[in-house]
């Protein structure tokens, strides 16, 4: 009997054949809605902002750095963009304001890591609700009305090979990202300072510039996964919160994926999408709206379980070998 093969095996692709049961359970539990291009649709879009944000997390965590200003960042940068665009600057304007204020928050995000030596995890935790507060000052606590400029709208709805453009948007994101980290000198010292900083600094990689880097990027991506936002969902004072977990867990379930014990860009986009499936059949059948938070969390606690296992075992591994080769050139030969 053939086996099955190896670079197929569950344990690198088990998001997609669980994606696949995911499609086929619900087609035949709710096949008249779920079962629809409509949904397809639905899905597809509604989740394209949600991948650009895990993105921005991927970059940064590549080298063991955690961004949790990512919610607050798209957040502000929606607000500043919206008003601007209401206020008459045009959409390539726009989008270039939601870059440079989300990468102006990596600057900071990076000088305060990098500079002034505070764990990344409490500077970007500290600075998401600074820029939560500087939100309030912007405005004023009150939601600014959507801009009514049709090239606003038409940034993200216009349909392109039958999705909304946003969609392309996010592959071609992603295919940037994933060439950038996967096949440029960036991506690999990136890896190696989350493997060893100080390996990586005494290779020659300068490892406080690809720190900041790696902010500033995830920064941007920030902005302009704000900008995105804003044209297809309009201003809210408070979405960036909510995206915020959902972002993490998708990431930490996409180091499972494709090559597991790494985070990268075709995981965290798998389970994006494995995750909003899920979501969105369970809600077509029960109607329940605490389903996504309960889904995110589960994943997150249960994709850092795998990843640590995973560590572990491996660690387990080499230690095991490291022993057997010690025994191994100990013993009289022949």
């Amino acid at each position: 009997m053939k086996r099955f093969p190896r670079s197929l095996g569950f344990e690198k692709y088990s998001g997609v054949y669980l994606w696949a049961a995911f499609i086929a359970v619900f087609s035949v539990l709710s096949p008249h809605l779920f079962a629809s291009l409509v949904t397809v649709h639905s899905v597809a879009a509604g989740k394209a902002v949600s991948a650009i944000l895990a993105l921005a997390i991927v970059v940064p965590l590549v080298c063991g750095i955690y961004d949790l200003s990512v919610g607050a960042n798209i957040n502000f940068t929606t607000i500043v963009v919206v008003k601007a665009v209401a206020g008459g600057l045009s959409v390539p304007l726009a989008i270039v304001l939601g870059l440079a204020v989300g990468a102006g928050i990596g600057v900071v995000n990076g000088f305060i890591v990098v500079k002034l030596k505070v764990n990344s995890f409490i500077t970007t935790l500290g600075t998401a609700s600074i820029i939560a507060a500087l939100q309030v000052i912007v405005t004023n606590n009150r939601q600014p009305l959507p801009p009514s400029l049709p090239a606003w709208r038409a940034l993200t709805q216009t349909k392109a090979f039958g999705f909304q453009i946003i969609v392309v948007y996010m592959l071609l994101i992603a295919v940037v990202l994933w060439w950038a980290l996967t096949h440029t000198p960036f991506g690999r010292y990136l890896y190696a300072i989350g493997g060893s900083p100080e390996a990586a600094r005494l290779s020659g990689v300068n490892v406080d510039m690809y720190t900041w880097l790696s902010l500033i990027v995830s920064g941007a991506l920030c902005g302009l996964a704000g900008v995105f936002y804003g044209s297809i969902a309009g201003p809210s004072l408070s979405f960036g919160a909510s995206l915020l977990l959902p972002a993490f867990a998708a990431v930490f379930l996409g180091s499972t994926q494709i090559t597991p014990g790494r985070f990268n860009v075709w995981g965290s986009v798998l389970a994006i999408y494995v995750l909003a499936t899920g979501v969105k059949g369970l809600q077509l059948i029960t109607d329940v709206q605490w389903l996504d938070p309960m889904f995110s969390g589960v994943a997150l606690v249960a994709a850092v379980a795998i990843a640590n296992g995973r560590q572990r075992s491996g660690e387990e591994s080499r230690r095991r070998r490291r022993s057997t080769d010690r025994i191994e050139s100990a013993s009289p030969a022949g």
